[in-house]
């Protein structure tokens, strides 16, 4: 296993920049230190034929989301992705996704819906499980209004948004709905006890370190303490993992949470799930965002917007 060049060369710019941990900085100003460099990373926001903000209705406020068409739909309905943005629950956005975003909806020939939920710490778990589960279930419902099929509805996300994603699944199982045909689950947070190998092994270097896992998690839970094999906070955890969608894990090789992404995508099938496991051995976490420096990035989000266009045509 040898780190990709142009990732060494993320790595070694981060180190030379100057700029403090997020982990030792104050959340707000953690995020506006991420988002200036999401956008530096991202590269050139590749067109699509539009891009709204919208909100869904929450119990509690209004939920942002963000509407993205690929193309002229005409009178089509185009399929539909929900996405969960990363950050550990407590940066990023549908700013800082809005680049990665945007591949996937040109690849996936769909229309992409940005879940933009409340996060750690002003509103810890379960808030943001809340929030996007009120959300999903919204853009379900107004499918059709959204200009998308109700029938070809795929859900997805990257890091602390693909633990979202995956719960939003388990949720819709126990609920009867809503009828994911899919689940991208990119570098997804499965299992909040951090116990595999990976950890140890990548825990200082590699972009997401011990110490700021332990900043994303202190925060996410600072407030009823989670049940260690409560499902809907280590998604591993889950004594059943069947009938649930088809699945796609994205794993990075210098990535803490290399192991718990194997080991979920393992379980999926283990209980007759289908899963498909795409390995990117060279890359670190959160290199989805950095198509404007890694052509890795480019690549993984064209093949997610492969089998995205495969699953919606079956």
């Amino acid at each position: 296993m040898t780190l990709d060049p142009q990732a060494a060369r993320v790595l070694e710019a981060a180190e030379q920049s100057g700029l403090p941990a997020l982990e030792t900085l104050p959340p707000a100003e953690a995020r506006r230190q991420y988002e200036k460099g999401a956008a530096i990373v991202g590269g050139q926001p590749p067109a699509v034929f539009s891009v709204r903000d919208i909100e869904a209705p929450g119990p509690l406020g209004a939920i942002p989301l963000r509407v993205y068409v690929p193309r002229d739909p005409g009178d089509e309905a185009l399929p539909l992705l929900i996405y969960i943005h990363g950050g550990g629950y407590v940066i990023g956005s549908r700013d800082s996704h809005d680049v990665p975003c945007r591949y996937l909806a040109l690849g996936g020939d769909c229309i992409v819906v940005s879940v933009d939920y409340r996060m750690a710490p002003e509103h810890p778990y379960p808030q943001p499980v809340d929030d996007c589960w009120v959300a999903v279930n919204w853009i379900a419902e107004n499918a059709v209004s959204l200009g998308a099929r109700a029938d070809r509805i795929a859900i997805g996300g990257d890091s602390a948004g693909g633990n979202l994603a995956t719960v939003m699944c388990l949720k819709a199982r126990g609920a009867g709905g809503p009828a994911f045909v899919y689940q991208l689950l990119i570098y997804p947070g499965t299992d909040k006890s951090r116990s595999h190998a990976s950890h140890a092994e990548l825990a200082e270097g590699y972009r997401l370190t011990r110490s700021l896992l332990d900043w994303f998690m202190a925060h996410y839970f600072s407030g009823e303490p989670a049940d260690p094999d409560d499902p809907y906070a280590s998604p591993l955890q889950a004594k059943d993992l069947s009938g649930l969608p088809p699945a796609l894990v994205v794993s990075a090789g210098y990535d803490p949470l290399r192991d718990e992404d194997i080991a979920y995508h393992e379980k999926l099938l283990a209980h007759g799930t289908e899963s498909e496991h795409l390995h990117y051995p060279g890359m670190i976490h959160g290199f989805i965002n950095m198509p404007g420096v890694l052509d890795v990035a480019r690549e993984c989000l064209d093949e997610c917007g492969h089998r995205l266009r495969r699953v919606f045509a079956e």
